[in-house]
């Protein structure tokens, strides 16, 4: 062994603080580390890991005894001492072997290594008197959540941002993120200097709370996905997949790459949602509550992951709520809120001595992590809160940081890392060119529509099934003269069902689309106006297949007029509701959630049908209302299928099995429902109009909806 490793292994023996060696989690940690710079043999390293996380106590015990006489030794017979040993134990390493499979599975515990994703300079994150106040609604005022705090984040370091619920923590990180914009005031300070938001949000990432994963693409298909938007033509493809196969085998799913995304375990949609933002190698890593809903096993596997994010230069600020003592010490800092302001902030290791500082002192055998949340949570008192802010200045102190003489000033930072080391700032906030960008959405939206049960399987057999449906009960009842008022009952059911059948799809399955929007847009995937422009062109062929099943059975069916112009006449005109119905879905969906959406959509259609001529003729409705009929886009539609059908010179009907036959001439059913059949090319252009101006609606709409939620 070199003089290096013996110098190392000197660093193995060392103290392990206040530490029992039964404190698995904290020696077991600290050892395997000491142990791979010393140069031991991967094997032992990793058995003595397997050890600490299979909680073998005594084991463990006598493998680290084994280790320390070993640095009494000399260096060449250090091997050969842990030799021994691990030959004295061969029943646990045959129980090792056997369970390696396993184990390599989440190799990412023991060993992680990444060469494509390089170690990145890090990034010092301060911010001064930031105060958040949100609107409460009408003459209800304004609420201030955080209150003039104060903090910072060294780079290169694992922060969590803790405190009870309701206290700012995740309002703290959408500032810091720069998720929220309106109500922040205060200063926040990149390397020294003032954040430019945009040249910011280059450099970062934002993973929310919720797994916001495309549930129908399979993890390989996500990942790719993703490098197509973020690295754009930066890499080339077999550099791209090298990448991608590196981040799933070092976060442990490249074994789940062919799985859908939406049956994976929530451990493994996390560890997949840190994957995809990995993709572009970001420097900074915001997280939201990133152990919420996960078992102990995954919470150890997301915050072992970030640990070793952090240990690459990056620096990673999370959330979380109220952490075991185990993952507590995993921690760098931790800042602690209360009501919106800083209680505490520093290292993991001092927030028992600094308890006592202030008179406040954590109980024995009582975890300091849930002693500074009761104390957080007024369970002692509020006049306590106000003791450690004080004591805290409200962040501004830099006593209890792991080493306060290594935080510099603005200044020093700004010396350090000049503005030509800063990133570009350019015009565009995206990777990739907005065709690419629209032709990566395309494709992936084509991928999704294939596989979705609801917007595709489902749509089309309802089509199939509504129009067997109707065609048997309106049979042949487009010929008959007898049979004219079922026909334009028959032609009203077509309407409501083209209309109202993609309005309300809509509306349940895009608010669903919506959050992942949020995320993806925010960081940079794409911009909105591609995102819209493919969700406008994938609906296209979808709704031309529905309509064009649905539109030839019943048309054929029912017997409607066998004239290859009135049958054009009559798709177009449904092919045309279909669009503007499901535009109509698109501008409730983008404001209002599932359950309002739900409820108002079919209500704000009872006007349209009102409006349309069917219940009340034309003629007949007030002029006081009669503006209501010039809005109503089912008017047209209902309009337009008549004229299809009864105008345009249509001949006399057959009138065969009726002694008596008062429609024998379509004009005089034309007239007594106040419909002229030469208004087929203005009702279509009407149905386009209101098809162009919905769809532009629902992107200002849209597009409102991003800013409001920022």
């Amino acid at each position: 062994m070199s003089s290096t490793s013996q110098k190392h292994l000197n660093f193995v023996a060392e103290p392990m603080g206040d530490k029992p060696v039964s404190d698995l989690a904290g020696v077991g940690d600290v050892l395997g580390k000491r142990l791979v710079e010393a140069g031991f043999d991967k094997a032992y390293t990793v058995l003595g890991q397997y050890l600490v996380l299979k909680k073998d106590s005594e084991l463990f015990k006598e493998w680290m005894k084994e280790v320390c006489q070993a640095n009494s030794k000399q260096a060449s017979d250090c091997y050969q001492c842990l030799n021994d040993w691990c030959d004295e134990y061969k029943s646990t390493i045959q129980l090792y072997e056997s369970e390696c499979t396993s184990v390599e599975k989440e190799r990412w515990l023991f060993d992680p290594q990444f060469s494509n994703l390089p170690s990145r300079d890090p990034i010092d994150l301060q911010f001064k008197d930031v105060t958040y106040t949100v609107n409460m609604g009408f003459r209800k005022g304004r609420k201030e959540i955080l209150h003039q705090i104060n903090g910072k984040f060294p780079g290169s370091q694992l922060t969590a941002i803790m405190g009870p619920s309701g206290a700012g923590k995740s309002t703290l990180l959408d500032v810091l993120s720069g998720y929220r914009k309106t109500g922040v005031t205060g200063n926040v300070y990149v390397n020294g200097r003032n954040r430019n938001l945009d040249t910011f949000r280059k450099m970062s990432c934002y993973i929310t709370q919720d797994d916001r994963i495309h549930a129908l693409l399979t993890v390989l298909e996500n990942m790719r996905i993703a490098s197509d938007f973020k690295l754009g033509n930066q890499l080339k493809p077999h550099e791209k997949e090298a990448r991608i196969e590196e981040i799933l085998t070092v976060l442990g799913l490249y074994e789940h790459q062919m799985t859908m995304s939406g049956r994976l375990s929530g451990g493994q949609k996390k560890r997949l949602s840190i994957a995809l933002e990995l993709i572009s190698n970001p420097t900074v890593m915001f997280l939201d509550e990133p152990t919420t809903g996960l078992d102990s096993h995954s919470c150890t596997q997301v915050v072992n992951l970030l640990r070793f994010l952090a240990n690459q230069g990056r620096t990673i600020i999370c959330t979380i709520h109220q952490p075991s003592a185990k993952l507590f010490q995993e921690f760098d800092e931790v800042y602690v809120l209360a009501q919106g302001k800083c209680l505490y902030q520093g290292s993991t290791d001092k927030i028992v001595p600094y308890l006592q500082s202030v008179e406040l002192p954590c109980p024995m055998y009582h975890n300091p992590a849930d002693y500074i949340i009761e104390l957080a949570c007024a369970e002692y008192g509020t006049d306590k809160i106000d003791l450690m802010v004080r004591s805290m200045e409200n962040g501004e102190c830099i006593r209890w940081l792991k080493d306060p003489s290594l935080v510099m000033s603005l200044e020093e930072l700004r010396k350090i890392y000049p503005l030509s080391t800063n990133a570009k700032d350019d015009s565009s906030l995206e990777a990739t060119s907005p065709l690419s960008q629209l032709k990566i959405l395309m494709k992936r939206g084509f991928v999704k529509t294939k596989r979705d049960t609801t917007l595709t399987h489902l749509r089309i057999g309802v089509n199939v099934f509504l129009a067997l449906v109707l065609g048997c009960l309106f049979v042949k009842a487009g010929n008959e003269g007898s049979r004219v008022v079922d026909n334009y009952n028959l032609l009203f059911a077509i309407l409501i069902h083209q209309s109202m059948t993609t309005m309300m799809l809509t509306v349940l399955t895009f608010p669903t689309e919506l959050s992942i929007l949020l995320k993806e847009h925010f960081n940079r995937w794409y911009s909105l106006k591609m995102y819209y422009a493919s969700v406008t062109l994938l609906s296209i062929p979808i709704s031309v297949v529905c309509c064009t099943i649905f539109t030839i059975t019943i048309y054929i069916m029912s017997g409607q007029p066998m004239e290859w112009s009135r049958f054009g006449m009559f798709f177009a005109i449904s092919l045309m509701m279909d669009f503007v119905g499901q535009s109509t879905g698109l501008m409730v969906g983008a404001w209002f959630d599932v359950v309002n959406g739900t409820f108002l959509a079919p209500t704000l259609s009872i006007p349209m049908m009102m409006f349309a001529g069917f219940g009340v003729t034309l003629r007949d409705i007030p002029n006081y209302l009669r503006w209501g009929t010039y809005i109503s886009y089912m008017r047209y539609g209902l309009e337009g299928y008549v004229g299809a059908i009864y105008g345009e010179g249509r001949a006399t009907l057959e009138c065969d099995e009726a002694p008596y036959c008062h429609y024998r001439y379509p004009s005089k059913f034309l007239s007594e429902i106040s419909m002229r059949g030469d208004q087929f090319w203005y009702d279509l252009n009407a149905l386009i109009i209101n098809f162009v101006f919905f769809r532009i609606c629902a992107y200002f709409l849209l597009r409102w909806k991003v800013i409001a939620v920022r």
